[in-house]
């Protein structure tokens, strides 16, 4: 019979037990991503239970993409997708800080621009009014994740200008300034990274990328922020919750 100083007789099967311990190293970074687990055989060893009772955990671990085995390496820890939720106006800071990551940015190019009309009508501004354009990377924990590409109203684009932009989260930053967003309508769609895009997230020209485009409003209906991110698809998924 398998016995184990970590494990306990209450019931649950020894594997389920292991594969809760595994997770948990996973989720607190006792290992690391994209590094190689122990080998079977030392874990057989520190839990004192048998090959079969240890693959068994880390097949259940490679199901739910924590873990990955690569031919002739071993069994490494799979880095960790950040997820979006649907139904609630975030920015891209917020969800990396609610995963635990550092969010940073670097800013490619922040201006004034005239001659952005479908954005200017997007934005339902007037043909003379400037469009402030903002394009950055998107990091979490310095993996580049998405690149961001953010039309803003010139008046919010001079409040928006005053800042150093690479540290900026822009819905805070409106709302110290009196704009309150209140809602946004969103669209995903698939398309493939441009040799531009990829060059600056670090994969090569053609993958797949996950594109979401948010126009915001403000509390008085009008729009205040037109936004297109392309986020990696290997780093970054949307979560539904469904109810019935």
């Amino acid at each position: 019979m398998e016995k184990s100083k970590k494990l306990t007789a209450n019931g649950e099967a020894l594997y389920s037990q292991i594969k809760r311990i595994l997770i948990q190293r996973i989720k607190e970074n006792v290992w690391k991503p994209n590094t190689l687990i122990p080998t079977e055989q030392e874990l057989m060893d520190e839990f004192e239970v048998s090959r079969t009772t240890i693959r068994q955990a880390i097949a259940i671990l490679v199901q739910m993409d924590l873990l990955e085995k690569k031919q002739g390496r071993g069994t490494i820890v799979r880095p960790q997708k950040l997820v979006g939720s649907l139904g609630q106006l975030k920015g891209f800071a917020e969800e990396v800080l609610e995963k635990g990551k550092t969010p940073k940015s670097k800013v490619i190019r922040a201006e004034f621009k005239t001659m952005l009309f479908p954005e200017k009508e997007i934005l339902s501004l007037d043909e003379k009014e400037n469009v402030y354009l903002i394009e950055r990377i998107r990091f979490a924990d310095d993996m580049p994740i998405a690149f961001e590409r953010t039309c803003w109203p010139e008046e919010i684009g001079k409040v928006l200008s005053t800042y150093d932009l690479d540290q900026a989260q822009y819905y805070p930053i409106l709302e110290e300034h009196g704009y309150h967003l209140k809602k946004a309508h969103e669209k995903i769609s698939a398309i493939n990274a441009t040799v531009y895009e990829a060059d600056y997230l670090g994969i090569r020209p053609g993958e797949a990328l996950l594109e979401m485009t948010r126009l915001s409003y403000g509390i008085d209906g009008q729009p205040i922020e037109y936004t297109c991110t392309k986020y990696r698809s290997d780093q970054y998924h949307y979560d539904i919750e469904l109810e019935r």
